[in-house]
């Protein structure tokens, strides 16, 4: 049996850094980046992708809706 790992992907040049979804990730594996987008905010991503588990709990808190959550087959 495969084993799923989530994979998240966050529209960075979107994300206004509001951190609600640092909050939610069971599995603390978002953060904020010390580089900031177009706009100046210091956008989200995955820190440690290898923890994430796809629960989705980051894309559905999302004010914005700039995240979208993946599940990924591993080896």
């Amino acid at each position: 049996m495969a084993k799923i790992r989530g994979a998240v992907k966050v529209d960075t040049e979107k994300c206004k850094g509001c951190s609600v979804c640092l909050g939610a990730c069971p599995m603390g594996v978002l953060d904020l980046a010390k580089e900031v987008n177009g706009k100046g905010y210091n956008y989200c991503y995955m820190k440690d992708p290898e923890k994430c588990i796809g629960c989705a709990s980051c894309a559905i808190v999302c004010p914005d809706g700039v995240i979208s959550v993946y599940k990924v087959k591993v080896d």
